[in-house]
C-alpha cells in the first residue's frame, strides 16, 4: 500500500502543477491523460458539471464551413404598379426563377443571398420605355382613358437575414429526430434589380422624364429594393438534408420601378408564390455540450489512512449495478433532459415496454379489426410513475430485468385489446425505418441496424437489476472484498419508498441497511463508471472507429443517468457537486462475441457501476450507546 501510494506522489510531482486540497481530504491535479502509464487508468475521472447549454434554446456554435445551404425555386407573381388595375388581373402575372445559398450561424437565424430572373407585367397611362405597342394606338378604359400593356425584363440580387420562427418559439429539436418536420422562417433582406430591356425611344431627350438637369429619377435600368420573404419547409427524413419549400414572397419598389412620373402609390412591388427545394450540407445541426467530447481529466489522490482510535468511525464502500437495455442509457428522458416526462430510473424500476402509446386509440382499433398494419400510426411517450405503485396491469412486465418476465410485449390484437380494456390506451413499439423496437431506445440509437431481427425485443430476463439477480451479477463482476454489493431494486426501494411493485423485488434488510447509511452515514464520493459491450454491425467506412464511438458514448450516458439520479434524489443533499464524478475508463467496452443482445454476457455488459465511499460509525458502537 505504501509503495502504490508513494508512486502516485511521483507521478503528481513529475506531472507538475497546482494542487487543489478539498476539505474532505480529496487532492486533484488536471493533468493530460496520454501522459499517465497504463495502471493509472482507474484513478482518472471528469467531473459532471451542469452545463450553460444543457437546455433546448442554448447549443454550441459550429465552425465557419457548417451548416451551408443551397437552394432553388420557381413561382409566379403579380406586379402591382400605379395603374395595375387598369386590366385584368391574370395580365400583371409573370413567371420567375430563384437559386441561392446560405448558412444558419444557430438554429433561429441565418443569411441567405439570392439571384434571381423575371419579368414585370401591368398597364400604364403614361407612354414610357417599357410601354407595350404603339403609342398612336392606345388601350381605353371605359371612360376614354388612354392606357398601354406595360413589361419589363429584370435579374436582381438579394442579401437577406432568417429568421427560423419554428425554432425561436420551440427551439433547437436535436439530431435525428422526427420533431420540426414542418418549419416556418421569415427572411427580411435588401436587394438591387436591373432592367435589361432595350426601352423604346431617347430617355434622356424625353422631356417626360429629363427636367434638363438631367434624369427625373436616375438611371432607370437600376434600382434597389426590399425583399420579404414567408417560407414553409417541410422535411421527410430525420436527418433533415432536404426540404421542399413553399414562399410566400414580396419585392417592394419605390414608385417609379414601371417609370411612371406619377406617384399613385406609394410603392411598386412583385408580389408572388414560389416553390423549390433546399438541401443542407453536413454539419446540420448544432451540440447542446451536456456531455463534453473532450472531458476534463483529474488524478485523485486519495487521503492517508485514517488513524485507528477507539471508537473511530468506518469508512467503507457499496457498489450497485444499473443494468440497461441494448442501445438505451437514458440520455434522452428525464431528469437527463429538462421538462421530459419519462425518467430514466423509473423506466428501468417499473416502466412497460417502450412507455410509448398510439395516439389515436381509435385509428388502432380500426385497423386491428381489419388486421391492417399499425406502423403508420403515430405513438408519443407515457409518462412514467415511480416503481412504488401497489397495483400492476394483470399479466404485464413491469421494469428491466426486474422480474423474471421480459420487458417486450407483443403486438397481437388480444393483448392490445386487453391492455387497452385496463388501460384505457394502446402501448406501441418504437418503429424507425424498416425496424421496430419492442423496449426503449435513446434517440441517438434508433437508426441503427442490429445484426438479427430477434435482437429487436427481449424474451427472457435474469433478474439483474433485482436482488433476486444479486447472486448471478457477484458470480460475474469483480468488486472487492471490501465492498458490499446491492441490487438496483435495493438502492431505488432506499431511495423512493420501499412499497408496493419495487418492494417485490428488493431485499427489506438491504434495504434498510442503506437507509441507514443514507441517514445517519456521511457521504465522502459517488463514482459511476459505464460499460457498453462490443457488438455493433456497422459496415461503414472506419467501421471500426464509429463503432467504438458508439458505445463509448453508451457507457458514458450510462453512468451520466445514473449520477444525475442520485444527484437530484434528495439523498444526497449533504454530498459536494464535486464529489460525484464519472470515472473515465481508457476502454469502457467489454468484448461479447455472441452476436445476441439477449445472452447473459451482453446484459451484464450494458451497465452502470456506482461506487458510493460513506463514512458511519460502527454498528457496536451504535449498540454501546444505547446500553
Amino acid at each position: 500500500m505504501f509503495k502504490r501510494f508513494t508512486f502516485v506522489i511521483g507521478i503528481f510531482l513529475l506531472l507538475g502543477g497546482s494542487v487543489q486540497a478539498q476539505t474532505e481530504g480529496l487532492k486533484w491535479q488536471r493533468v493530460d491523460r496520454d501522459s499517465l502509464p497504463p495502471e493509472l487508468d482507474s484513478l482518472l475521472v471528469d467531473i459532471p458539471e451542469e452545463q450553460t447549454t444543457d437546455n433546448r434554446f442554448r447549443v454550441v456554435d459550429n465552425r465557419f464551413w457548417d451548416n451551408w445551404f443551397v437552394l432553388g425555386d420557381v413561382g409566379i407573381h403579380t406586379f402591382q404598379g400605379d395603374w395595375s388595375g387598369n386590366g385584368k388581373f391574370r395580365k400583371t402575372l409573370s413567371p420567375d426563377f430563384n437559386i441561392g445559398m446560405g448558412k444558419w450561424f444557430i438554429p433561429s437565424f441565418g443569411i441567405k443571398a439570392q439571384f434571381g430572373v423575371g419579368n414585370s407585367r401591368g398597364f400604364t397611362e403614361v407612354w414610357t420605355p417599357y410601354a407595350v405597342g404603339s403609342e398612336d394606338s392606345p388601350l381605353l378604359k371605359a371612360d376614354g382613358t388612354p392606357y398601354w400593356k406595360l413589361k419589363t425584363k429584370w435579374w436582381d440580387l438579394n442579401a437577406n437575414v432568417m429568421f427560423n420562427l419554428t425554432r425561436i418559439i420551440d427551439a433547437w429539436e436535436g439530431y435525428q429526430t422526427k420533431e420540426h418536420s414542418n418549419q416556418f422562417i421569415l427572411s427580411l433582406g435588401i436587394g438591387g434589380v436591373h432592367h435589361y430591356d432595350n426601352p423604346q425611344g431617347n430617355w434622356a431627350s424625353n422631356p417626360i422624364y429629363n427636367d434638363g438637369r438631367g434624369t427625373l429619377y436616375g438611371d432607370p435600368h437600376n434600382e434597389w429594393y426590399g425583399n420579404v420573404e414567408l417560407q414553409y419547409s417541410r422535411f421527410f427524413t430525420q436527418s433533415k438534408a432536404l426540404s421542399i419549400d413553399v414562399k410566400l414572397r414580396g419585392r417592394f419598389y419605390e414608385t417609379h420601378y414601371d417609370l411612371s412620373p406619377v406617384a399613385g402609390h406609394r410603392w411598386d412591388y412583385n408580389l408572388g408564390l414560389n416553390a423549390g427545394v433546399t438541401y443542407y450540407f453536413k454539419k446540420r445541426g448544432w451540440e447542446r455540450c451536456h456531455n463534453c467530447s473532450n472531458p476534463v481529466y483529474f488524478v485523485s489522490l486519495p487521503p492517508p489512512p485514517p488513524v485507528i482510535v477507539p471508537d473511530c468511525p468506518e469508512y467503507k464502500t457499496f457498489t450497485f449495478y444499473i443494468f440497461y437495455p441494448n442501445n438505451y442509457s437514458g440520455r434522452n428522458d428525464a431528469p437527463v433532459v429538462e421538462d421530459a416526462i419519462v425518467n430514466s430510473m423509473d423506466y428501468l424500476a417499473g416502466g412497460i415496454f417502450t412507455q410509448k402509446k398510439f395516439k389515436n386509440s381509435s385509428a388502432v382499433t380500426a385497423r386491428l379489426n381489419t388486421k391492417a398494419s399499425l406502423r403508420p400510426l403515430k405513438t408519443e411517450d407515457v409518462a412514467t410513475e415511480k416503481a412504488t405503485f401497489t397495483e400492476n396491469i394483470a399479466g404485464v412486465a413491469r421494469g428491466y430485468e426486474m422480474t423474471p418476465a421480459p420487458i417486450s410485449l407483443p403486438m397481437n390484437a388480444d393483448s392490445l385489446r386487453a391492455f387497452d380494456e385496463r388501460t384505457g390506451y394502446y402501448y406501441a413499439p418504437i418503429y424507425e425505418g424498416n425496424k421496430t423496437w419492442y423496449y426503449r431506445i435513446d434517440d441517438e440509437t434508433m437508426t441503427q441496424t442490429l445484426l438479427s431481427r430477434d435482437n429487436y425485443r427481449e424474451d427472457t430476463s435474469y433478474c439483474l437489476n433485482a436482488h433476486a439477480g444479486l447472486d448471478v451479477v457477484k458470480a460475474n463482476t469483480a468488486n472487492g472484498e471490501e465492498a458490499d454489493v446491492y441490487s438496483f431494486a435495493d438502492v431505488y426501494a432506499a431511495i423512493e419508498g420501499y412499497e408496493g411493485h419495487i418492494a417485490g423485488c428488493a431485499d427489506s434488510a438491504a434495504v434498510g441497511e442503506i437507509r441507514r447509511i443514507l441517514d445517519e452515514g456521511t457521504i465522502l464520493l459517488v463514482r459511476a463508471e459505464g460499460v457498453a459491450t462490443s457488438q455493433d454491425n456497422y459496415t461503414g467506412a472506419n467501421a471500426g472507429q464509429v463503432g467504438y464511438l458508439r458505445n463509448k458514448e453508451l457507457s458514458h450516458n450510462r453512468a451520466w443517468s445514473a449520477i444525475k439520479w442520485l444527484r437530484e434524489s434528495g439523498c444526497f443533499n449533504g454530498v459536494r457537486p464535486e464529489n460525484f464524478v464519472i470515472n473515465a475508463l481508457t476502454d469502457p467496452i467489454s468484448i461479447v462475441n455472441d452476436k445476441s443482445t439477449r445472452s447473459l454476457n451482453a446484459k451484464l455488459n450494458r451497465c452502470a457501476r456506482i461506487r458510493i465511499t460513506y463514512m458511519i460509525k460502527k454498528k457496536q458502537d451504535q449498540k454501546q450507546a444505547t446500553e
